[in-house]
């Protein structure tokens, strides 16, 4: 059901919460880091790179994303021997030398994050924006801090935006008489809880807890620039359930509506995007 290109097409955008959240998890030097619901792992390499001593594991239920992860991370990996081999080569030369290389500590596990269960202790857990496909993902937190080894991090940030034309206009296509048929079996997102419920749900559960929430102000380049971010995201149910010339047919009436609600200016076409942010710390 997933593109790792589409979804990527605005990569820039769709990290940038991600390190905004990173930002507030202090561990100093953890050995082990889950990335849950990794996608195409450009962030879950992100994490190695911020830890390089840790082991990091992303894990993630769909095929393609995991295929893509993998292959990002074999020709990261193959990039980093040969310019690390050229380094060794010149350390010899200058020094007598030689710089260490060190392999796979980035790894990629297909699995539904639901039911996955790490085999040790975790230092840090992450999850970007996967928690609103998960009906009920507050009953799952309790569980992944009894995974964190003392003084360990869960961090997680979700999209919060439900009310906004994005998601109204496509359920109520999704429930209009040509589409409602076709649609009963296609699982549209369901957005973030409060902040302060999942604040009150972790702090109950052991942890320091700092909730907060943000309203991005997306410039998106590209004559409908919305419909764009949309394909790679919540619009994947509807079209993975259409046969591709009906799934054309819905874009084109939703186009057309997200047209009016999100109109294009001469510098890109805002798409304010709220999303709920979570930082916790198990208590040492």
């Amino acid at each position: 059901m997933w593109d790792p290109g589409t979804y990527l097409r605005f990569g820039d955008d769709r990290g940038r919460p991600f390190f905004d959240l990173l930002s507030r998890v202090r561990a100093d030097e953890p050995g082990f880091v889950v990335d849950l619901g990794c996608g195409p792992g450009n962030l879950t390499a992100a994490l190695a790179a911020r830890w390089p001593a840790a082991r990091v594991l992303g894990v993630d239920s769909s095929p393609e994303m995991i295929q893509a992860a993998r292959a990002e991370a074999d020709a990261a990996e193959a990039a980093a021997a040969r310019d690390a081999a050229g380094r060794n080569e010149r350390g010899r030369n200058e020094r007598g030398g030689a710089v260490a290389v060190q392999a796979g500590r980035l790894e990629f596990r297909l699995a539904d994050i639901r039911t996955w269960q790490p085999e040790q202790p975790v230092d840090v857990i992450t999850c970007n924006a996967v928690l609103q496909w998960i009906p009920g993902h507050q009953e799952l937190l309790p569980s992944w801090v009894r995974w964190l080894a003392p003084g360990g991090w869960l961090a997680f940030q979700l999209p919060g935006n439900f009310d906004q034309p994005s998601h109204t206009i496509l359920r109520e296509l999704a429930s209009a008489p040509r589409w409602q048929s076709l649609l009963e079996g296609a699982h549209l997102n369901r957005q973030a809880g409060d902040p302060g419920d999942y604040l009150a749900r972790l702090a109950g559960a052991g942890c320091d807890v700092d909730a907060w929430e943000t309203t991005y102000l997306h410039v998106l380049p590209g004559e409908d620039a919305v419909v764009d971010w949309y394909r790679g995201s919540g619009l994947r149910p509807v079209l993975s359930a259409l046969p591709p010339d009906l799934a054309e047919d819905f874009l084109a009436e939703y186009r057309d509506r997200i047209r009016v609600a999100y109109p294009a200016a001469p510098y890109g076409t805002v798409l304010p995007f709220r999303r709920v942010f979570v930082v916790a710390r198990v208590k040492a």
